[in-house]
């Protein structure tokens, strides 16, 4: 059967995604707080999942502490892989004096890493506290990067947010806890989707809702772009 469809701009395919999206929470009994509204709710949009309205855990004033640290420009997001530093906006880095980098593909990297008998997310993970501590730290995929990011906390690593989605079968679930126990231990500002749910897209999507939020282009139509 041939269906008929009438053009709609792409804004307007946004909006009236959030606007259904927050509806549909609605009928799910799904309460955040406001300030974690934009990032549960484009996470949702890009997954089609209502469970992350459940499983999305933030630290004490995480959300308000990161976009403060993004209004003041200048920072590094440090990803573990390069699907999740593509699907960042690079305008949005751009608006905000920001920058993205993964080192998983560098072949230093992968030589100190064969070396040593570890993984390419572990030794990236501590290239990027050694040249960027102040970073925020951005894992959809890597169990490791956040075991290697709680020992690099419990050491003295102050990063200025750390997102935690890996997604998997393998210390996943562990990590997540772990790394979520030993930032709010030392106050460091972090998200992490509590389960084995998560992955690159995942971790794309908190940081452009991040950017989008602290940049003022949440509507769509702001996106000059």
């Amino acid at each position: 059967m041939t269906r008929e469809y009438k053009y709609i701009r792409p804004a307007d395919i946004e909006r009236e995604s959030m606007r259904i999206i927050e509806e549909e929470m609605g009928q799910h009994g799904i309460q955040v707080p406001e300030a974690h509204l934009p990032i549960v709710k484009r996470v949702i949009h890009t997954t089609a999942d209502f469970d992350y309205g459940e499983n999305l855990k933030f630290t004490a004033d995480a959300v308000p502490r990161a976009l403060e640290a993004l209004a003041a420009g200048g920072g590094t997001f440090i990803t573990d892989t390069n699907m999740a530093l593509s699907g960042i906006s690079k305008p949005g880095l751009a608006r905000l004096s920001l920058e993205g980098i993964c080192y998983m593909a560098d072949p230093e990297i992968a030589a100190e890493a064969k070396e040593k008998g570890t993984t390419r997310a572990d030794v990236s993970m501590r290239r990027g506290a050694r040249e960027h501590p102040d970073g925020f730290f951005v894992s959809g995929n890597a169990p490791t990067a956040l075991i290697t990011l709680s020992e690099l906390i419990r050491d003295g690593l102050r990063p200025s947010l750390v997102i935690g989605v890996p997604v998997g079968f393998v210390n996943v679930v562990e990590s997540k806890e772990e790394l979520f126990e030993t930032c709010e231990a030392a106050g460091v500002p972090a998200i992490v989707a509590f389960g084995r749910k998560g992955g690159s897209n995942v971790a794309a999507a908190i940081t452009n809702a991040l950017l989008y939020t602290a940049a003022d282009t949440l509507d769509p139509g702001k996106r000059t772009w």
